[in-house]
């Protein structure tokens, strides 16, 4: 199931907007509707007005009417394996379980999973705070 959203991610990551880091990324998540949802990096010269390609697909997933992400997959053009970055993990961490894969891909594939909780070990509880 997650060679479909690692091609997904990659096929995203060709859309990045990123002249100032040229660090493009694409990412897709697998809502519970079994949809994919893709986005990319988005730069603004504006700093820091841009944004990573995780909240761009979690924008694709809630605006199809999902609230949940089953899996995800993450590639970034020049680092291997490059998982979110901590503001991006708490976006999915709303929308996520702490035991939602997320898939840490290069330019071959998938390469490593990791949950939720690996990767936000203490993140805000929506069921505490909201």
């Amino acid at each position: 199931m997650s060679h479909d959203l690692f091609e997904a991610a990659r096929a995203a990551m060709a859309f990045a907007h990123a002249p100032y880091s040229k660090f493009p990324v694409g990412a897709a998540i697998r809502a519970e509707d079994g949809k994919i949802y893709a986005g990319a990096n988005i730069e603004n010269l504006s700093f820091p007005q841009g944004w990573c390609a995780e909240p761009t697909a979690i924008s694709q997933m809630i605006m199809a009417g999902n609230k949940k992400i089953v899996e995800m997959a993450v590639i970034a053009e020049k680092l291997p394996l490059c998982p979110p970055c901590g503001g991006c993990r708490q976006k999915i961490a709303e929308f996520a379980t702490a035991k939602t894969p997320i898939y840490l891909c290069d330019e071959t594939g998938v390469k490593k999973t990791m949950t939720m909780e690996e990767l936000l070990p203490h993140g805000f509880a929506t069921n505490v705070i909201g």
